[in-house]
């Protein structure tokens, strides 16, 4: 079967540019009806009955019979004899990817990571002490697809940040493992693993049950009903961020070769039919050659019926009057993943202030960084850059101020605080303050 692909063509020298693109980037993130009556459901079951409860819907939805939840965790033995049996290619390219991720992750604990203090004049000391969290839950997705990238992305920046235990769940419906996804846990130091997925294993992470130990943070991407999840328990414990559909934007002046552009369309294009696709660039002429070059090689792909889907549906190759109004435009976008397409990338890269992820040049493709350049792929969504930044080892920390305030000190702060705590009618506050002062 042929499929043809056709995203929308805009210019923003058309009237109703600014209509066209808010409707072709609107998503909702409001969940279903029915997505929420089962979430409810799961999680007032899994607090409840616990263990009972998860090897319940285990066995619904993943068709995955177990006597017992400790039937359905991993044990390290078999986490390593994944990563052993791995062939040598793929091991070796797991080890270098988890290499980089693990060496880019320590320089960003090293640069934003670590505990500062300093002291005033009078002697106060002031500073904030940064502590890893003691527990996290990663959930890895495993239905459509295997996410060995995931597991490395979520799981090394916790172990690098100095979290103490990292509990991994992963569905493996009708108990179907990869071996990658093991081994990338072996691998990133994953401290337990449970074959569970979907609403209940956010569930049995947040509330802990008889075997599964309750987590303090869960990240990790999953479909409607791990988000609706996620959602809910936010408060009882911290939540990642809750994704959209994936997003690439690429930025081009015409320098790259089209083809190049249109497969890496094609990359974000092929995770589902809501994943997004946007191109921007001044050069009409270019913008025909890559609709060329996506008629040309979409027929090569397996997974051509799903890019076709996205592209028609939310994709859109878009004329801009120059460079600086496509980074405007970008901008206002905010993707998950920006391509700067261009022979001087440095030139625009100051232009750009919204994006979860920036890549410069032609040779540097975002497949690269959902796999091994270092950075986390676990990006912003939904315009949601403008205020949310990738996961990182930040994500896994917590951050207490230190103050400790000297004899001197306290006659300086003191007298500040006892006029405040007065104008705000806290008489205990100002009192307080006032029996440290010096007489």
């Amino acid at each position: 079967m042929t499929f043809a692909a056709r995203p929308l063509r805009l210019s923003t020298a058309d009237a109703g540019f600014d209509a066209a693109l808010a409707q072709r980037l609107h998503w909702s993130a409001e969940v279903n009806a029915q997505v929420e009556d089962t979430v409810t459901t799961v999680l007032a079951e899994v607090q409840r009955r616990g263990d009972a409860a998860v090897l319940e819907f285990t066995a619904r939805w993943d068709h995955l019979e177990a006597t017992s939840v400790a039937g359905l965790e991993l044990t390290q033995a078999e986490l390593k004899a994944a990563f052993d049996g791995l062939p040598a290619a793929q091991r070796a390219a797991l080890e270098a990817a988890a290499a980089r991720v693990r060496t880019y992750h320590e320089a960003q604990k090293k640069a934003s990571g670590e505990s500062w203090s300093y002291r005033d004049d009078d002697g106060t000391l002031l500073g904030q002490k940064v502590t890893p969290l003691d527990r996290v839950g990663i959930y890895v997705p495993g239905g459509k697809a295997a996410y060995p990238s995931s597991v490395l992305m979520n799981a090394l920046p916790a172990h690098v940040a100095g979290v103490g235990e990292i509990i991994m769940v992963v569905p493996t419906p009708r108990g179907e493992k990869n071996a990658l996804v093991l081994a990338a846990a072996h691998l990133a130091g994953v401290t337990r693993a449970f074959t569970v997925g979907g609403a209940q294993a956010v569930a049995a992470l947040a509330y802990g049950t008889q075997t599964i130990p309750a987590v303090d943070k869960i990240t990790g991407p999953g479909r409607d009903y791990v988000a609706a999840a996620k959602r809910r328990v936010f408060g009882l414990v911290g939540i990642d961020m809750i994704a959209g559909p994936s997003e690439i934007l690429v930025l081009a002046d015409g320098s790259t070769p089209p083809d190049w552009v249109a497969m890496d369309l094609f990359s974000q294009a092929e995770h589902d039919e809501l994943a997004q696709s946007i191109l921007l660039c001044p050069d009409a002429g270019y913008i025909a050659q890559v609709q060329a070059a996506i008629d040309r090689l979409l027929p090569e792909m397996p997974r051509a019926e799903i890019i076709a889907a996205s592209l028609n549906g939310r994709g859109a190759l878009i004329q801009t009057r120059s460079m600086e109004e496509a980074c405007e435009i970008s901008n206002r976008i905010a993707p998950e993943h920006l391509e700067v397409a261009s022979a001087d990338p440095h030139r625009w890269e100051p232009l750009l202030k919204h994006a979860g992820a920036i890549f410069l040049g032609a040779f540097t493709s975002e497949s690269l960084g959902d796999y091994c350049a270092g950075p986390n792929h676990v990006l912003p969504t939904s315009t949601t850059a403008r205020f949310s930044s990738p996961l990182g080892v930040y994500d896994f920390q917590k951050r207490s101020s230190i103050i400790e305030v000297s004899e001197a000190g306290a006659d300086k702060l003191g007298r500040i605080a006892f006029e405040l705590a007065c104008g705000e009618g806290l008489q205990a506050h100002a009192r307080a303050a006032e029996m440290r002062l010096k007489r």
